[in-house]
């Protein structure tokens, strides 16, 4: 696997999504790209030396695991007064907007969903590295014998 520096949080982010920005990851850099809508392909200004596979992109979480997400955190939480309310959310029209704002009425669920959305895009986020074989530099355990500082 091939060891970057990467700001994981920032590829959390990119894996939640944004439809109107395009991300990428520079495999050089293992810095995160935010392309607009109207703005030009990480690499295409360039003159020389154009390494169009430098740049990976980023697909977003489909929709479908976004919602499943959710629907593990619900089935987690024991608050008899939330679990249909939210339920609802989930089924209807705008689920994922709808259950984000159903969570305003309980304060300590929404906070619980913070802290369980961290954990799992931190491991959606490990699992896209690892799928395109690639592992973040402060990931790496030292090997016997082997000092990390040394590259």
């Amino acid at each position: 696997m091939l060891p970057l520096t990467i700001d994981l949080e920032r590829l959390e982010n990119a894996l939640e999504g944004d439809e109107a920005v395009d991300h990428y990851l520079d495999l050089d850099t293992g810095e995160i790209l935010a392309v607009g809508p109207a703005a030009p392909l990480p690499g295409s200004a360039e003159k020389y030396h154009v390494q169009p596979e430098r740049y990976l992109p980023i697909e977003p979480l489909a929709g479908a695991k976004s919602l499943a997400m959710r629907e593990e955190f619900l089935y987690t939480q024991p608050d008899p007064h939330a679990h249909p309310l939210l339920s609802r959310a989930l089924s209807g029209r705008r689920p994922l907007r709808t259950f984000d704002y159903g969570l305003e009425h309980f304060p300590r669920m929404r906070e619980a969903w913070h802290l369980y959305r961290q954990r799992r895009l931190r491991e959606y986020a490990l699992e896209w590295l690892e799928d395109n074989g690639l592992e973040p530099a402060s990931e790496l355990r030292p090997r016997a014998g082997r000092s990390l500082g040394r590259r």
